[in-house]
């Protein structure tokens, strides 16, 4: 099975990947001013550097594109959009963000383009493809959800109504990119809330990108209201410390016409070997490569990361989820300093350090934003 692990994955689109192990996309929270959006405007030097940079050990790089949808803190300046105007739902947490206006016709068809725009972008910067996100609650996951997808109109009700924005999205793509740029979308297996999108919605909306020039679907699960993909499932179908989403991903292998890549909770070599022997094509990591770097290289010669990081087990599943995953951007951002990461570092220390850090960068955007304004004459 060691042998599968490093084998290469030959894609529809004739990328070769050099072995089953990927780099999961992560919020590092590390961009440089003004460098994310990568829009028509936006320079393409910092862009290409990353790519550069990505590509220098020999591996792949593919850009992960996304939209936050209604899932924007509340003191962030602009409109929050969302298909509906349903707000996040956490409780005595739901303040935190902002409330969304339902988007209009022309929003929509204006965000496909766009996506469409960033992708030509990604690849004139020399990355090896895109990955469209679908998945967490973001933009896209929440039109594909019943619950939040509330339209009556072309983009909403039916499932093939809801998916609609995504497969017009990797149309639009697929027609602005090279045969041999690789497009990925990252989907949630299931949202893991009673009447959502859940794994015979994931089945048909993997059916539905197969005629598209889909190269690879990422699986995970859940939203910042059920935070399954941070290692707290609300089910007792997934697995609470390791490979959470196996179960559905094995189910889904079955019929998948596309590549699978599994993410959530793989920090084992046992772990990978069982995800690839499910059916699964790629096994996607996170934490694990933050923690340890050099694992692929470790799982090669038979060790194992010598690091663990135990998981926030606070009875405030949204606040431990935050906690969670500001810990986590806290050891990237050691790692980028040239530092070892820091397993031990509290939870609660990660969090407080990360919302002051919130506050900084939040200063800094607007200054930026408004400056760009007044650039624009408005």
């Amino acid at each position: 099975m060691t042998s599968e692990l490093f084998s290469p994955l030959l894609l529809r689109s004739g990328q070769v990947l050099k072995n089953r192990i990927a780099k999961a996309a992560m919020e590092e929270n590390m961009a440089a001013q003004g460098q994310l959006p990568g829009d028509q405007d936006a320079p393409l030097e910092p862009f290409a550097d990353w790519a550069k940079v990505g590509k220098s050990g020999g591996g792949a790089i593919w850009m992960q594109i996304n939209h936050p949808g209604r899932q924007v803190a509340s003191d962030m300046p602009g409109v929050v959009w969302g298909p509906s105007d349903v707000g996040v739902s956490l409780g005595k947490h739901s303040s935190r963000f902002g409330r969304p206006t339902a988007m209009t016709q022309k929003q929509i068809e204006d965000t496909v383009t766009r996506f469409a725009v960033t992708a030509h972008r990604a690849e004139q910067a020399v990355f090896d493809g895109v990955e469209i996100h679908a998945a967490h609650g973001y933009l896209l996951s929440q039109f594909l959800s019943p619950l939040v997808n509330k339209r009556t109109d072309q983009w909403g009700g039916s499932l093939e109504n809801r998916a609609r924005m995504l497969l017009e999205i990797v149309y639009a793509i697929r027609s602005a990119v090279s045969p041999s740029f690789a497009v990925a979308v990252k989907l949630n297996s299931a949202d893991f809330q009673r009447g959502g999108f859940d794994a015979a919605d994931a089945r048909q909306v993997i059916e539905m990108l197969e005629p598209l020039g889909v190269d690879l679907v990422e699986l995970s699960g859940g939203s910042y209201e059920s935070p399954a993909m941070t290692g707290r499932p609300a089910d007792n179908r997934t697995q609470a410390r390791e490979a959470y989403f196996l179960d559905l991903a094995k189910d889904l292998v079955k019929t998948s016409p596309l590549p699978l890549m599994l993410t959530g909770g793989i920090t084992r070599r046992n772990t990978a070997e069982r995800v690839l022997y499910s059916g699964v094509a790629l096994v996607g990591m996170g934490t694990a490569l933050t923690l340890t770097p050099d694992l692929p290289e470790r799982w090669k010669n038979h060790r194992e990361a010598d690091r663990l990081m135990e998981p926030v087990t606070w009875s405030d599943k949204a606040l431990a989820s935050a906690a969670s995953m500001a810990r986590v951007r806290h050891l990237m951002r050691r790692l980028a300093r040239g530092r070892n990461p820091k397993v031990g570092t509290s939870p609660t220390f990660a969090l407080i350090s990360e919302r002051r850090k919130q506050r900084v960068a939040l200063r800094t955007y607007r200054a930026w934003l408004s400056k760009g304004r007044r650039a624009a004459g408005r």
